[in-house]
């Protein structure tokens, strides 16, 4: 603090600067949780060296996704109606890969329509409460993140991948999570046991779609469906980050407080820097050195993904950068890297995130007006 702030007076602009970058960065010690990332850290090692063994490591984004959202996704409770909640979020994540595989290679009109399709309708689901909104958002993030896996390996005429190959990695992963519970179940004298990510929202209870919430959802859906229509329909080189950084950036509902929508973005800008400069490395790589250095920035993303896991409520800003980095490291693994290919990363993060603060600005005057409107006409 200045000694013109102790004296009463105003703090100036760089001090409020520092203020608002202190709380960005403001770490919460109670919010670690290392054993829930080695949780993570232990069931993902499994699917990562069974695809090292096979040689087919195309596939362990699916199986990795397909793990950490049906933990995520998980209700708790007894293990019945845990594992049958869990098998249906799977069952629905197996169709949303499916359609992310079929498509993803295919006519940019079909992934702008289908884009907005699933946006449209993840942001609908809050009207059957905000816990399966949740999973909707999880199972929307996955099928951006697959659509522009698949594009860009698509490009790549040496890389084989199968669409039932995808679906099956992705059940794979969520059915290793449900043995796991299944164990942990036995082991601790069939108890009933709680959410393994006690943060996230579990209300189920049903809410009317009033207008705002309809409107924002349309409007989410419209920034990722223009997204990927400038991404895909363009032809960009790694043009998928735009979208991607998008759905990252972007906040998931009308009341998200300003500080968090700034976290997000902060952290995915910061995780894609990070990203880019990992995918620096096998730029001047070749033959036996380059496969040692996939493998090594393989396990970098699990670890990254497990640090996720780990400080999701020790630093938001650091969760959003960690997650962001490994997703980002896994999606784009398979091509080849350069010089020129770490300024377009950092370029169309930049425009996915500067689309998604667009649509925040947006949300918040659409909310202020909200606030304003007589109680009779809400």
């Amino acid at each position: 603090m200045t000694s013109e702030s102790r004296r009463g007076e105003p703090p100036t602009r760089q001090g409020k600067a520092v203020t608002w970058l202190s709380k960005v960065f403001e770490l919460n010690p109670s919010g670690l949780n290392w054993p829930r990332a080695v949780a993570f850290l232990d069931a993902a090692l499994v699917p990562m060296f069974v695809f090292w063994a096979i040689e087919h490591e195309v596939y362990l984004l699916s199986a990795l996704f397909g793990l950490l959202f049906a933990a995520l996704s998980d209700p708790g409770g007894g293990y019945g109606h845990r594992a049958l909640d869990i098998a249906l979020f799977s069952l629905v994540g197996a169709g949303m890969t499916a359609l992310a595989f079929s498509i993803g290679s295919g006519a940019w009109g079909w992934l702008v329509l289908v884009a907005f399709t699933v946006t449209l309708a993840s942001g609908l689901t809050v009207a059957f409460g905000v816990r399966r909104f949740v999973n909707a958002l999880l199972l929307n993030i996955w099928f951006i993140v697959a659509v522009g896996f698949e594009f860009g390996i698509h490009d790549q005429g040496h890389i084989t991948s199968y669409v039932w190959a995808q679906v099956l990695s992705w059940t794979g992963g969520a059915a290793l999570w449900i043995t796991m519970t299944f164990l942990w179940w036995l082991a601790r004298g069939r108890t009933e046991r709680s959410r393994p990510v006690s943060e996230l929202p579990g209300d189920v209870s049903r809410r009317k779609l009033t207008r705002p919430l309809v409107l924002f959802a349309v409007i989410r859906a419209v920034v990722i469906a223009g997204t990927v229509a400038l991404a895909f329909g363009l032809d960009l080189p790694y043009g998928s980050w735009i979208p991607i950084a998008a759905m990252i950036a972007m906040k998931p509902s009308l009341e998200q407080a300003a500080l968090v929508a700034t976290q997000r973005l902060t952290g995915a800008l910061i995780g894609a820097v990070a990203a880019a400069l990992l995918l620096w490395v096998p730029a001047s790589e070749h033959g036996l050195p380059l496969f040692a250095v996939y493998r090594g920035l393989e396990v970098v993303a699990l670890v990254l993904l497990m640090h996720g896991a780990g400080i999701r409520f020790w630093n938001y800003t650091l969760y959003s950068a960690a997650i962001a980095a490994g997703a980002l490291v896994l999606v784009d693994l398979p091509q080849p890297s350069d010089n020129a290919a770490e300024g377009y990363r950092v370029l169309w993060t930049l425009c996915g995130v500067g689309i998604s603060l667009v649509v925040m600005l947006l949300a918040g005057l659409l909310a202020q007006r909200t606030a304003r409107t007589p109680p009779q006409q809400t």
